[in-house]
């Protein structure tokens, strides 16, 4: 999967063909010297890089790709440092400067996306997501990408100046320079942020609406029409175009409309369960089918799409690296005189010495992190030496500099968005775990540091695509090499430092906390061990608890997770994660919002399978099937892939998105108003209004999800969430629950809907069963922990709770066969209902129509 999908076109003024063809000559000459590293500037792109690294995070978590932080920083740091100006009577910020900010800032993006394509698959393989671990590797990853890319500067941006066009650079300094002169293209953007921000704080914030339609089909079992009511993907889809989008959407359609759909008529006169699943198909769900089976032939089309482009790109792969080497070796062996201005680089020997401590700090790092100890950490002896504190700083070393060749070359070739980053880590993590496989190490902890080289490799191959791009730009303005090497090494660190925070929060807010259902050892836990092991309180709780992983297999029977046990290893609550989770509402029936991070979930798929040798293949090769057809049918894989891995629910804004796209530009050549070559222009009203609704949606997102950590604050927010309808006489609650959804459904409704409607509505009002089940005096009830206490006289279980301190659900999911059913909901009871579809699809509705409007009436912007 590549950080985004489709190559933007040049420059939009066209003021790089200008200045800069022929023999090169940078905007601000080199023999002149104007204000460029200055504090205000680095401040303004560390400030800029954390919010655009926060809202790309957001976005690879959802949907595996990001879009180029690049132009909308710099828009902003013209616009910004314009207003600075007009407030504090200072001078206006010269090009130069606008220039560090974007590159600081655009460092963000790429660290954001290295690490949600890799970090989250820690978890998902059972390990705690560290925020020390994310920390880490983002700063290792991101500083040795940078050095890495250093020697290779004047190769690639300078002796291939007219063959490597780099086109999100080029971009990039068109809208620098034609800020100079003005322009109001940042209002486009506020705009688009401030309609998103509102829009995802009313639907996520206050649960006014919606945030996903979906409807199964009765008559064509299997398939569910799906869409994510999200002003970021609307956003995502204009600016990839309308081929990309297509072809996703495609993707989604064989997942959704024919995959899923063979697999259950197929498998519904099954008598018994079909693996990998342990279900029958027949009692499945779309998604139970999706996540069983269709995940799995997902990440087969995905590695292959992946693959494929890097062997389409080898013969620039192999051109990169030579060209790489000579040009180090005349670097090394030239002569020392003065070079001018615009091509002086930070020096070899720091770039020498900084890369040499870095892969120092890996190898001290993984020497002494928890995965050391298997493999010999302990021991004497050089090969166990070698094999704890060498062998994964070498493979580092080597993949490092291969890959962060290859993402420098291939961005100027073909531009951030089709730079197949994933590809490369997908590489990297198989020939990683095919080496491990042979030296026979295939415990979780192998695991764990197999991840760990290919994250810290992702992110180096990001950066260095990331910072060919920002030296192509400033090349083009005059900039000062060493200048944004140094800007960008800060920007790295500075978002690397908050984007774990971030993910762990982001994580966090969606995670839920489950008594339902819960599973109990069929063999005694070893809690000598489990004790060993660190604690967690669930929220709303006072006692910790301790965390203990099952594992697939293992010997308690238990499925795999995480789980929270007390002391005498009974299992107290089901730890379902925010991202890649399962369950979609906590136990009082408020809806959680799950991160399904395609990427993270393919690289743990990868890991485990090899390692294990547990991998369902044969799924796995219809996948690669699937990539291949595609390739021979001319339609390039990966895209496609991307869209049958994910849920059809986040290709179908994408695909409105980019339909958008297509009346705008088809209207606009009909005019004549744009040429052709740009139709692509990142400075287009509609890609800059776009570009608003991804950071304004976003940004909502992570400030929510920081909210949300304060839990009265969250239960307060679902208040608003659902409509009423309260009980017209006493009435048991299966009785209002069918009364209501017949209401809902209507008299001519299928069997299934009714069904559907039912399970719905029961779910969201089972937080008041505790308050009219009735407790009998002399009865004891189990309380978390491992103390029964008495009731004292004929109540019901929520007097008894608040008498006790406790919360009502938790005793009742504790007590179920104790106290049985609930007595007669009283007359005027408040039940919840299910928000209808209509106000969401209204609401994206507008999204979309404010978006087309503002790429066929709106001219086209300056910056």
């Amino acid at each position: 999967m590549a950080k985004e999908s489709k190559p933007v076109g040049g420059g939009a003024s066209g003021v790089s063909a200008v200045k800069h063809g022929g023999g090169h000559q940078p905007y601000i000459p080199a023999d002149k010297i104007v204000p460029e590293f200055t504090w205000a500037a680095v401040l303004v792109g560390a400030v800029l890089g954390i919010i655009f690294g926060a809202s790309s995070l957001y976005l690879v978590l959802k949907v595996g790709m990001t879009v180029s932080a690049s132009i909308p920083v710099a828009v902003l740091s013209i616009t910004l440092f314009r207003v600075f100006s007009k407030i504090f009577k200072v001078r206006q910020a010269t090009i130069l400067e606008n220039n560090i900010v974007q590159t600081t800032g655009s460092a963000g993006e790429s660290i954001a996306f290295g690490v949600g394509v890799t970090m989250p698959a820690v978890m998902i393989l059972g390990f705690d997501m560290e925020l020390t671990r994310v920390m880490i590797v983002s700063i290792l990853g991101g500083a040795l990408g940078i050095l890495m890319m250093i020697p290779l500067r004047r190769a690639f941006i300078v002796k291939q100046h007219e063959t490597l066009k780099y086109p999100e650079g080029t971009a990039c300094a068109d809208v620098l320079i034609i800020g100079e002169t003005g322009g109001s293209s940042a209002k486009t953007v506020f705009s688009g942020f401030g309609v998103a921000f509102v829009y995802q704080f009313l639907m996520e914030g206050l649960r006014l609406w919606k945030d996903t339609v979906e409807r199964p089909l009765d008559f064509f079992k299997g398939a569910t029409p799906a869409i994510e009511i999200s002003p970021a993907l609307l956003g995502v889809g204009y600016i990839i175009g309308t081929r990309t989008a297509c072809i996703m959407a495609a993707g989604g359609f064989l997942s959704a409309f024919v995959l899923a759909p063979m697999i259950r008529f197929f498998g519904d006169g099954l008598a018994s369960s079909l693996g990998p699943a342990t279900k029958l198909i027949s009692s499945m769900d779309a998604g139970e089918i999706r996540n069983n089976y269709i995940l799995f032939i997902g990440a087969g089309a995905v590695a292959a799409g992946g693959i494929i482009s890097l062997c389409r790109a080898m013969p620039l792969i192999v051109s990169s690296i030579l060209s790489g080497l000579r040009d180090m070796r005349d670097a090394i062996s030239g002569g020392k005189g003065a070079a001018p201005r615009t091509d002086r680089d930070l020096p070899l020997k720091v770039v020498f010495i900084g890369s040499m401590a870095l892969v120092a700090l890996i190898g001290w790092w993984l020497g002494s992190s928890p995965e050391a100890a298997v493999l010999g950490g302990g021991e004497g002896g050089f090969w166990p030496f070698a094999r704890t504190y060498l062998l994964a700083p070498g493979l580092i070393v080597l993949f490092g500099f291969l890959f962060v060749t290859v993402s420098s070359r291939l961005t100027g070739e073909i531009g951030s968005s089709s730079n197949p980053i994933s590809g490369m880590t997908i590489a990297t993590l198989l020939l990683t775990c095919l080496l491990f496989l042979i030296l026979g190490w295939q415990t979780r902890e192998h695991s764990l540091l197999a991840l760990s080289i290919a994250a810290v490799v992702c992110i180096a191959a990001s950066n260095g695509g990331t910072t060919s791009q920002d030296l192509k730009t400033g090349y083009l303005v005059g900039a000062t090499p060493k200048y944004q090497q140094l800007a960008i090494l800060v920007g790295a660190t500075s978002s690397a430092l908050v984007i774990g925070g971030v993910l762990l929060v982001l994580n966090q807010n969606n995670t839920v906390y489950s008594m339902k259902n819960l599973p109990q050892p069929q063999v005694a836990l070893d809690m000598a061990e489990i004790r060993t092991h660190r604690q967690e309180t669930p929220p709303g709780t006072q006692k910790p608890l301790f965390v203990w992983y099952a594992e697939d297999d293992n010997a308690q029977g238990v499925p795999s997770g995480k789980y929270l046990v007390d002391e005498r290893g009974v299992v107290c609550y089901f730890v379902d994660p925010g991202i890649n989770g399962k369950l979609t509402r906590r136990d009082d029936g408020a809806e959680v919002r799950k991160f399904n991070a395609p990427t993270a979930r393919l690289m743990a798929m990868i890991t485990k399978g090899i390692l294990t040798q547990k991998l369902p293949w044969a799924l796995v090769a219809l996948g690669v099937c699937i990539a291949v057809v595609m390739e021979l049918c001319g339609v390039s894989a990966l895209p496609f892939a991307v869209g049958v891995y994910l849920p059809l629910s986040s290709s179908t804004p994408i695909l409105v998105g980019g339909l958008v796209r297509y009346v705008v530009d088809r209207r606009a050549k009909k005019k004549g108003d744009l040429q052709a070559s740009e139709l692509d222009s990142e400075m287009s009203s509609g890609v800059l209004l776009s570009t608003g609704y991804i950071a304004g949606g976003t940004i909502a997102s992570v400030i929510i999800a920081f909210v949300f950590l304060v839990e009265p604050i969250k239960e307060q927010a679902g208040l608003w969430q659902y409509r009423k309808a309260p009980a017209a006489e006493a009435i048991s609650f299966d009785a209002q629950c069918a009364a209501l959804t017949r209401s809902e459904v209507g008299e001519g409704a299928s069997q299934n809907e009714l069904e559907r409607e039912f399970s719905a509505i029961k779910i969201m009002n089972e937080k008041l069963l505790p308050n009219f089940a009735l407790v009998r005096e002399g009865m004891k009830l189990t309380v978390p922990g491992e103390k029964e206490k008495d009731v004292e006289k004929d109540q019901t279980l929520g007097e008894w709770a608040a008498a006790h301190g406790e919360k009502p659900s938790t005793i009742l999911d504790l007590n179920a066969n104790r106290i049985g059913s609930p007595a007669a909901l009283p007359a005027g009871t408040i039940m919840e209902l299910p928000q209808r579809d209509s106000p969401a699809l209204a609401a994206f509705g507008v999204l979309a129509a404010l978006l087309l409007a503002t790429g066929i009436f709106a001219k086209k912007e300056e910056a």
